[in-house]
């Protein structure tokens, strides 16, 4: 036994996870009664990915700001950028794609018990009020914007903290880490049960009377992945991007996908990074950041349910009309973390652009839970990977002008 698993572990971690996904589908397809109770390994998975996410923020973030160095420089303002105008031109993207392939929908569904924001006002507001949440409640409820908050100000307020206390903080991040490789080593358990669920009680047949719609999302997303994206990159560190932007959708978007969860898929991309010798002190603060405010796939989403719906009513738009709803996508992706429901939430606040009612508008959002299965998790791969794939550029492109060689 000990021999197999040993050479179970040998295996590198994406094959484990293909054979895991592999025989999740078979499971749900030939016998799904029967192998119900290997759901509860997925529960586990993504739960105990959870449950570490914010601890491991908070101290990898205040152990790379107290020991940070005055005068040491970081890649955040670029990172920042570069999330900024990868969302917005996800949103653009979404826009022309819709006018290009005009979807209709068939409104009737209902959804119970979700109140959508009241605008954008009221999206800010609720990130501004994350800001300053309690520490343990932020800790609690994993909201990140407090988290990342109060760990910035205690790395400050330890910078002039003897050593020791310093260590103490450095260890108890990487005792973290290692947890998380724990954890992850799990992954293809969790990711065989998480795909046999979604089978098993959702199946295919339901999605398919939403399959152009589903088409126009993903294929957004997909061009955002393969098209956008590398362009950005290439610009930024001058070389075929492709590789890096493959390893990321490989060891990042993968599992975002089935996971669902930009939360729970903190700690794979914080592994990842360190695979890619980024500079910790940097991506300790970019990647829960960038699970806060890149948000591409959310862009897209928010974007093209709300032109299918002006298209099912007959709402004439015009240029400056898309230009200010690419805007405001890109806005409200950014605050879609600090809103329970995510971006299909904030669609009833970008219809309202076109004076479509909120009744119609949560009937929109009735048919984003539907296509949801698909939707959510190409949508959270596409976020997650992507924050990877803008920290390394950042910093690629700073060992580009140092003359340093770029190892993709």
């Amino acid at each position: 036994m000990g021999n197999l698993i040993n050479k179970w572990n040998e295996i590198s971690l994406v094959k484990r996870i293909i054979i895991g996904l592999i025989v999740g589908v078979i499971l749900a397809v030939t016998i799904p009664d029967t192998a119900k109770p290997i759901v509860i390994f997925g529960s586990l998975f993504v739960g105990a990915l959870k449950s570490v996410a914010p601890i491991l923020v908070f101290f990898l973030v205040m152990s790379a700001i107290s020991q940070h160095k005055s005068g040491q420089k970081t890649n955040m303002k670029s990172i920042i950028v570069l999330y900024l105008l990868g969302t917005f031109l996800a949103g653009v993207v979404a826009v022309v794609a819709s006018f290009m392939f005009p979807v209709t929908l068939t409104l009737g569904a209902g959804v119970e018990n979700v109140t959508p924001p009241g605008g954008v006002v009221e999206v800010l507001k609720t990130l501004l009020l994350n800001v300053v949440d309690n520490p343990v409640k932020a800790l609690f409820n994993a909201n990140y914007i407090g988290i990342l908050s109060w760990a910035i100000l205690l790395g400050l307020a330890l910078k002039n903290a003897p050593q020791s206390t310093k260590t103490m903080i450095v260890n108890v991040s990487d005792a973290l880490s290692q947890i998380v490789r724990w954890i992850i080593n799990f992954a293809p358990l969790g990711i065989m049960s998480l795909v046999f669920d979604t089978i098993a009680t959702q199946g295919i047949k339901s999605l398919l009377s939403y399959g152009q719609l589903l088409v126009l999302l993903v294929g957004c997303m997909l061009f955002v992945a393969f098209v956008v994206n590398p362009i950005i990159s290439f610009v930024g560190i001058r070389k075929n991007p492709y590789p890096l932007v493959f390893k990321c959708l490989k060891d990042s978007g993968i599992t975002a996908f089935f996971t669902r969860s930009s939360a729970a898929n903190i700690p794979v991309n914080m592994k990842l990074c360190e695979e890619l010798e980024l500079d910790k002190d940097t991506y300790s603060v970019s990647i829960p950041l960038g699970a806060t405010i890149n948000m591409a796939g959310a862009a897209i989403t928010i974007s093209v349910l709300t032109l299918a719906a002006v298209h099912t009513l007959g709402i004439k738009v015009d240029v400056g009309m898309a230009i200010i709803l690419s805007i405001l996508s890109a806005i409200s992706a950014c605050g879609a973390s600090g809103v329970a429901g995510g971006s299909l939430l904030l669609i009833p606040l970008a219809c309202s652009l076109f004076g479509i009612s909120n009744d119609v508008a949560m009937q929109v959002v009735g048919v984003g839970f539907v296509v949801g299965v698909i939707q959510d998790s190409c949508e959270t791969a596409l976020n997650s990977s992507t924050d990877v794939l803008f920290t390394a550029v950042a910093e690629f492109t700073k060992w580009r002008k140092e003359g340093k060689k770029i190892k993709i």
